[in-house]
């Protein structure tokens, strides 16, 4: 019997090849394990974020880090055009099934994408820049493939902000994008895990100049 996953195993990613082997394990039952289990409201809270500060030009929106696919369940109605992207096709095999998105993209984040510049009107991300996930010189891949005035929402895990050097990130990218709007929030409800339970991210909005 597979041992059950859970907080624990997210939390000790190092790689990306630690990820690509433990969703490969994890992808059939990680909506109930995880977000259901811990009441995840990372998803949540970016859609409702992408709802307040978003407009009609704000497409097509690329999820990335897309996982099972939570955020696009959450825009699914408000939202015409939505890609996934992620590392691990297991996870991105339940995320298409959900039918929430227009194009399935299997990618390591860390690398060049195969994607054209200024493509996307928005990105989106719940839960990717944490531990053990990417860092912050992701951002400057996800500008290149962002059109001007391309709308960013996307989680923060707190410990990791000045950890990992996202403060430094801003202060390089500065010129090229608006001054970033923060919201700290828990990320899960009712029924947190006793280590991790407390856990905040930040949400960062702001637009590619």
């Amino acid at each position: 019997m597979t041992e059950k996953k859970g907080l624990k195993d997210a939390y000790s990613l190092k790689t990306p090849e630690d990820s690509i082997n433990l969703y490969k394990t994890w992808a059939s039952t990680y909506d109930d394990d995880f977000a259901k289990q811990n009441d995840y409201r990372s998803p949540i809270e970016i859609a409702k974020y992408y709802a307040k500060y978003s407009n009609d030009t704000d497409n097509p929106i690329l999820d990335v880090g897309a996982g099972t696919g939570l955020i696009g369940e959450c825009l699914n109605q408000s939202a015409s055009e939505i890609d996934a992207i992620d590392i691990s096709p297991e996870m991105l095999e339940i995320a298409r099934a959900k039918n929430c998105y227009s194009k399935i993209i299997e990618a390591d984040l860390t690398k060049r994408l195969l994607i054209n510049d200024n493509h996307y009107g928005a990105i989106v991300s719940a839960g990717t820049f944490t531990h053990g996930h990417v860092g912050p010189n992701v951002l400057d891949e996800l500008l290149r493939v962002t059109r001007s005035g391309g709308l960013f929402v996307f989680t923060i895990h707190y410990k990791l902000f000045k950890k990992a050097g996202f403060d430094k990130k801003f202060i390089e990218i500065k010129k090229n994008i608006t001054k970033p709007i923060f919201y700290e929030v828990d990320v899960y409800g009712n029924n947190p895990d006793k280590d991790h339970g407390s856990d905040h991210v930040i949400i960062t909005v702001f637009r590619k100049k």
